[in-house]
């Protein structure tokens, strides 16, 4: 089979390594023409754990291939993936004008049956809206030619995406047509020999389901945190209260960690997006005001417990630390990250802050330039590594929970630093030996 996949960031580039992988002829496609020269020549737009060694090494075999044009090989393929952005408007709706050209690039250079199929995160209406759009074209043409829409959401988590895509614990996909069943059913079962857990339904369904799932776990984050933040008013410890209720089979282990609140491209624009398609239907998701609300407080968490922490509350001339810059682990993506937040705050009170991240700091220096004053930066230093973050720091403020920082010495950390005051937000350290070694020890609902 031969297969289109318009689009090469996060999830494109993935999809497309991935199918390539299991033997599918995959074209990507992108207007960008620099990073499709990038791609060609081996050079990844992203940081995915093995996804550089599977594009080059299924580029080399010809199964995997780069483009800048999809007219040029509409004719050579059965299915073209949808896999464009869809960023967030102004009022937190998707903007899906990408979407929309697509669209209106195959209805217009289509010469035989496709089956296009919308793998970006869109409201439920979409694919539909995608299908009037191939017909409009076709009919402006006035050629009958027949065609298929479908909507495949992606649920792929950033850090371990390769194996959440060969190994998927389910697949969805809204269909109208058997031919699209047949379709895709040949694309996904070499996935899923030994257990084939395509879920078939109808097209709004699947559009609805991928918003539903991220909604479901930016709920549980934030609840948690909710939660952690009530223990630390009464006195509980929040790890015990969650190995507590996680032990409930109706409740289980997922996504219960308390922390700084969650960021990255998907749960804080698909709250927001699905906040906005409710109130154009009439209807207020309450729920999930709730969710986007305490998680964009949540981000401030440590910057409050700082200043509790500080002689007088007063931060100005501070040099603070932050280990970690991405939003999680093993990816260099600072969308919406609870650490841009911190270092706005803490710029803004008249700190420096030294800054170090494994693998984003490259990223995150695009994003500061974006998000922060550029009066502001030059009260920020890129450290080398985490002992040159913390050199002559009033504290240390721990984001993002890479496996380096589980275990630093703490003897080189102490000496190094100026004031020994220790942020943990994701809870990685205990207390009790932190604090035995002569810091003083926040954590998040500890």
């Amino acid at each position: 089979m031969q297969i289109a996949i318009v689009g090469t960031g996060y999830v494109g580039l993935v999809s497309g390594a991935c199918f390539a992988e299991m033997g599918v002829d995959v074209a990507c496609v992108d207007i960008d023409t620099q990073k499709i020269e990038n791609l060609k020549k081996g050079i990844i737009p992203i940081y995915e754990p093995g996804l550089d060694e599977m594009v080059v090494r299924n580029a080399k075999a010809g199964r995997l291939k780069f483009s800048t044009s999809l007219p040029a090989i509409l004719d050579e393929v059965d299915v073209v993936f949808s896999a464009v952005g869809t960023p967030p408007d102004k009022d937190g709706s998707a903007d899906l004008q990408y979407v929309y050209e697509v669209a209106r690039t195959i209805g217009r250079n289509m010469n035989k049956y496709v089956c296009v199929i919308t793998k970006s995160t869109v409201p439920v209406g979409t694919a539909y809206q995608v299908k009037e759009i191939i017909q409009e074209e076709l009919d402006r043409r006035g050629v009958s030619i027949p065609f298929d829409v479908a909507s495949n959401p992606e649920f792929l988590k950033e850090g371990d995406a390769i194996n959440d895509f060969m190994s998927p614990d389910r697949v969805v996909v809204g269909i109208e047509s058997e031919r699209t069943q047949k379709l895709m059913t040949q694309l996904y079962r070499p996935f899923l020999l030994n257990n084939f857990r395509v879920i078939f339904m109808d097209i709004p369904s699947a559009e609805m389901t991928k918003y539903a799932a991220n909604a479901m776990l930016a709920t549980r984050i934030s609840f948690m945190n909710d939660i952690a933040n009530l223990c630390e008013r009464v006195g509980a410890d929040v790890n015990m209260v969650r190995k507590g209720i996680s032990s409930d089979s109706r409740i289980g282990t997922k996504f219960l960690y308390s922390g700084i609140g969650y960021g990255g491209s998907c749960f804080p624009k698909d709250v927001r997006a699905l906040i906005k398609i409710a109130e154009k239907q009439g209807y207020t998701m309450h729920v999930l005001q709730a969710v986007d609300a305490v998680n964009e407080l949540q981000k401030e968490v440590l910057y409050t417990k700082l200043q509790t922490l500080i002689p007088n509350g007063s931060l100005a001339g501070k040099t603070i630390a932050l280990w970690g810059l991405a939003f999680k682990p093993n990816t260099d993506d600072m969308r919406e990250a609870p650490s841009l937040v911190l270092i706005r705050k803490l710029l803004q009170a008249g700190c420096t802050v030294r800054l170090f991240d494994p693998v984003a700091m490259e990223e995150a220096r695009k994003a500061i330039d974006r998000s922060i004053n550029a009066s502001l930066q030059q009260d920020i230093y890129f450290a080398s590594d985490i002992y040159d973050t913390v050199n002559d720091a009033d504290a240390l403020m721990l984001v993002t929970e890479w496996k380096e920082f589980r275990m630093p010495n703490w003897e080189i950390v102490k000496k190094l630093m100026k004031n020994h005051i220790v942020l943990d937000g994701r809870n990685i350290y205990d207390k009790k030996e932190i604090s035995e070694m002569g810091f003083t020890y926040e954590g998040v609902g500890v």
